[in-house]
């Protein structure tokens, strides 16, 4: 039987969530900078007794806030995302228990096991933004999926975003009228004649 990808997508404000990156090597580098590449707004707070230069530099520029200290449980309060990037996984795993003690989504870098969402590859153009998961089998395959993507999805979408949101404002009728009506409009988009179960 086929496997299938059961993960539900959300697109989190995380200007309004507290973050939290317990590790400061290379893999706490480059979530840090997956997670501030799609949201240069987040609150992010980083625990770990070392830190590398780039990362640093990276922190300073965004203004995430470094703790220089190991991981300790009262890290977590107040923090309602935490990724776990640790070189050592008794750490790792035990900032997953402890997460999951206060209700808190975890995720621990390459142990699929240990998390309760995935980072997956991201293209953003504008106000559009397209999130792709392998359901954490194939970072690989993500991140060539995204490459597509940003080829594929034009440069100037961000208007046509922003157009369709005017022509909704002058719609008259309720909700489902003006989905009907902005349907009809979109069809062409697509080069289909038919959009079945389609929704703004």
């Amino acid at each position: 039987m086929e496997e299938r990808n059961n993960l539900y997508p959300v697109f989190l404000k995380v200007k309004n969530l507290e973050v939290l990156i317990v590790g400061g090597g290379n893999v706490a580098e480059e979530k840090l900078m997956f997670l501030l590449k799609s949201s240069p707004d987040a609150n992010v707070t980083m625990v770990s007794p070392m830190y590398r230069d780039n990362t640093v530099t990276l922190a300073e520029k965004f203004g995430v806030q470094r703790i220089h200290k190991k991981y300790n449980k009262r890290f977590l309060k107040g923090k309602h995302i935490v990724i776990a990037t640790t070189d050592i996984p008794k750490i790792n795993i035990q900032v997953y228990k402890d997460c999951r003690k206060k209700s808190i989504l975890v995720n621990v870098a390459d142990n699929p096991s240990y998390c309760d969402f995935y980072m997956g590859g991201i293209v953003t153009k504008g106000s559009v933004k397209v999130a792709i998961s392998t359901n954490g089998n194939s970072p690989t395959t993500a991140k060539r999926l995204r490459q597509f993507f940003e080829e594929v999805i034009p440069e100037n979408i961000d208007d046509l975003v922003k157009n369709l949101n005017e022509y909704r404002k002058t719609i008259k009728g309720d909700f489902e009228e003006k989905v009907e009506t902005l349907n009809e409009f979109t069809k062409g988009l697509i080069g289909k004649k038919e959009v079945a179960n389609d929704k703004d």
